[in-house]
């Protein structure tokens, strides 16, 4: 068995699940949350927490501070905790309660910026915040995962090429966009390599990002609210928005199948399903960034999704088996 000397040596980038049997169509999904981190976040976290201190930026004394909606800030807390640094997330209510206690766990603090900014969400506000923070306290080393290189760097040495070995005759890659840190790094990688590969970028209704109007979200992980330094639009070569009702149902459907994942998995795969022909043989596959754990109490709580989007269709709680008296 391989022994490892620190939690963020733990990369699983060979691990996929074949939906084909769900979806008829050849769609598999790239599973990146089987690491201690629990997503595809800890390789953005490693890379610029490594780059920082190859930089001298961060050195003994310091302390990390980011703004994340959920799995960077637990990959971050537990690189830092692995490394004797502190760390101080910021995020927003969007964020699940469930992350934000891994985060704390792991001996981190957590601030909760509750401010939206001007196009109602908040990632300019907890930008602002974080900003202000170091301004105030020279300790403080921000990695700014929004415009950092080294988060789609990660991307471009880790995961691309895992990719790439494993599924030599691609036709489509599917990669959801937050910071679009996998976006770009895939994205980089494969333009210079493989350019007939598609790249299809997805994003939430209601994100920025890609230039629509802005709208209220409620699932973390996908969309912005500003858009990120680092994206180039020319690497794209399509970008599809998904409805987050959308994602709760292929979420849920999923389930139903055994696979319990995160929102950002269900946007993804809700996408190649209505790009991809049924039947075709086109080969495609699409970025799973986590796992369900973090989404228990909302993408799987039928209270809060009747609440968050009304009933959907793919709840399916009249299903339920009675249970004899």
């Amino acid at each position: 068995m391989p022994t490892i000397q620190s939690p963020d040596e733990l990369i699983i980038d060979d691990l996929y699940v074949n939906l084909e049997p769900i979806l008829r169509r050849q769609l598999l999904l790239k599973c990146e949350g089987f690491n201690f981190a629990g997503s595809v976040k800890l390789k953005a976290a490693t890379s610029m927490v490594d780059a920082a201190e190859r930089e001298g930026r961060l050195r003994s004394g310091s302390v990390l501070v980011e703004s994340s909606s959920g799995n960077l800030g637990v990959a971050l807390a537990m690189v830092a905790a692995s490394r004797g640094y502190q760390f101080v997330c910021i995020t927003d209510p969007r964020s699940n309660a469930t992350t934000r206690s891994l985060i704390e766990a792991l001996g981190a603090r957590v601030v909760l910026i509750t401010k939206p900014d001007a196009t109602g969400g908040y990632l300019g506000s907890r930008i602002s915040y974080v900003q202000e923070l170091c301004r105030n306290n020279p300790e403080f080393v921000w990695l700014n995962q929004y415009a950092s290189q080294y988060n789609w760097r990660a991307h471009y040495e880790l995961t691309a090429p895992a990719i790439d070995k494993q599924h030599p005759c691609l036709d489509y890659l599917f990669v959801g966009a937050g910071t679009t840190g996998t976006l770009m790094g895939c994205a980089r990688y494969f333009k210079e390599r493989r350019p007939e590969v598609r790249i299809v970028a997805v994003d939430s209704v209601g994100s920025v990002t890609f230039g629509s109007t802005p709208a209220p979200r409620y699932i973390p992980g996908l969309g912005t609210s500003r858009r990120p330094d680092i994206l180039d639009e020319g690497l794209v070569d399509e970008v599809l928005l998904v409805d987050e009702a959308d994602t709760v149902v292929t979420c849920r459907e999923l389930a139903r199948h055994g696979y319990l994942f995160g929102g950002s998995t269900g946007t993804v795969v809700s996408a190649a399903r209505n790009r991809l022909p049924e039947g075709g043989d086109a080969i495609a596959v699409a970025i799973a960034p986590d796992l369900a754990d973090r989404y228990v109490d909302t993408l799987y709580n039928d209270a809060w999704v009747i609440e968050t989007y009304g009933p959907l269709a793919g709840l399916h709680t009249e299903d339920s088996p009675e249970l004899p008296l």
